[in-house]
């Protein structure tokens, strides 16, 4: 059976996606609300998972265990860690790494949890492609990249953090539930993908740029989620 679950850190981010889907069920668990129901002919679960790793860990969880999705999608936003990419475009993720997980004292890569074969969390092709066939069909006009998410407990505002970001993961943006979610879907099997509307460029005008843009950048995101579902 086909089900796709859909994640969002914030209102913004899933509250569009809401509007436009059919309903048939709300249920909370734990801190999440979780909306069941269809987008098109395709069974959906949608829920705002909250800021940062262990609020999307949880979430993605829940969607994996009780209502045994075939799919997760994350969308949101994030900063950009490359000059190309810039406030509006989009990222798809190829894989997720973690930015602020560091045992190096121990002789363990940047990034890498210990137990673990890679940093990364490879995103699924077939999904990546979906997406971006999508964004070219309902947004021609936005730019879109792939590359990798770095995920962390920190809004990165400041040019040394995201230098070193840059420079130790070769990450494309930065955020703060990407790679928990990848984490929580790789050990259940699931395909996902994450996606990424760019709101601000991870420097010191982050804070500002970020409210100023949120809102716009997360409608693209709830537009694509939509044809990737449809397609589905």
């Amino acid at each position: 059976m086909m089900r796709v679950g859909i994640i969002g850190a914030m209102d913004v981010e899933v509250a569009t996606i809401k509007e436009r889907m059919t309903i048939e069920s709300v249920e909370t668990i734990g801190e999440n609300v979780f909306h069941i129901g269809k987008i098109g002919k395709t069974d959906v679960v949608v829920a705002k998972c909250g800021i940062g790793k262990v609020n999307a860990a949880i979430c993605a969880t829940t969607m994996c265990v009780k209502f045994q999705v075939s799919h997760i999608l994350n969308t949101g936003i994030a900063g950009s860690l490359d000059n190309i990419i810039n406030i509006g475009d989009i990222v798809v993720s190829t894989d997720a790494i973690y930015h602020d997980f560091v045992v190096s004292e121990f002789n363990y890569p940047l990034g890498l949890i210990p137990g673990r074969k890679s940093v990364e969390f490879q995103a699924d092709p077939k999904l990546r492609q979906l997406v971006i066939d999508s964004i070219h069909e309902v947004a021609p006009e936005i730019q879109v990249f792939e590359g990798r998410v770095a995920s962390g407990d920190i809004f990165v505002s400041q040019k040394e953090k995201k230098e070193w970001i840059i420079q130790s993961f070769g990450a494309k943006c930065c955020e703060m539930e990407g790679c928990a979610i990848a984490h929580v879907a790789s050990d259940f099997h699931i395909p996902f993908v994450i996606v990424r509307a760019i709101s601000d460029k991870a420097d010191e005008e982050s804070a500002i740029t970020y409210d100023e843009f949120e809102a716009k950048v997360a409608q693209h995101c709830a537009d694509l989620v939509f044809k990737v579902v449809e397609s589905l």
